[in-house]
């Protein structure tokens, strides 16, 4: 299994990444929490992955590091919840954001979330309450970690091409409804908003 690759940056496409490792690249799909704090192209990036066989395809799933991916597997364990639904949540909320969510029965604010139905939300305060009781650890979207985010001038990582359509395009890769995920990036628009703030803004937004 691939577990950790380090390489270069050379594309960045929300919610895909092409990392080249020694001449080879990889494509990998990531979260949006742990897309945020990838450095800018043409930087060497460390991603801890997850590596799916199916008989159509070989997939890498990337995360910021162990504990993301750590949940991302805990999600994928649950009855009717794919690699592709593991990543919605994961991107519509932190880890420790869902962990709360389960803990307080929270129905209502995991249905927000793409593909999830009260009857998969359901599913998943069962299923995952008693084993996400001791969960611990770091929290990728607290505003500290936001504002470092923007001072690091990670919003301006997505230069040409239009902003809007691209993060319309990675919030329908992420599960949204081409509608839905119009309307949001729509409402939250404003003037110099680059591809990544449009997505943090509208996932924000949804919630």
């Amino acid at each position: 299994m691939i577990g950790r690759l380090r390489g270069i940056l050379i594309e960045k496409q929300p919610p895909e990444v092409v990392l080249d490792v020694s001449g080879v690249g990889y494509e990998i799909q990531l979260p949006m929490s742990s897309f945020y704090p990838l450095p800018e192209l043409g930087e060497e990036a460390v991603i801890f992955t997850h590596f799916v066989v199916r008989e159509d395809a070989q997939l890498l799933y990337g995360f910021a590091d162990k504990h993301e991916r750590a949940m991302f597997r805990e999600l994928i364990k649950v009855n009717g919840v794919g690699p592709k639904l593991a990543l919605a949540i994961l991107s519509g909320m932190s880890a420790n954001q869902f962990v709360q969510c389960i803990h307080n029965d929270a129905v209502s604010s995991l249905v927000k979330l793409p593909g999830v139905g009260k009857k998969t939300a359901e599913r998943l305060v069962v299923e995952m309450k008693d084993r996400l009781k001791n969960w611990v650890g770091a929290d990728l979207l607290t505003p500290e970690a936001d504002k470092m985010a923007f001072e690091n001038g990670l919003e301006n990582t997505f230069i040409g091409g239009n902003a809007v359509d691209e993060a319309i395009s990675a919030l329908v890769a992420l599960g949204y409804k081409p509608a839905s995920a119009e309307k949001a990036i729509k409402l939250v628009n404003k003037p110099g908003m680059d591809c990544e703030a449009l997505i943090r803004s509208s996932l924000k937004s949804m919630l």
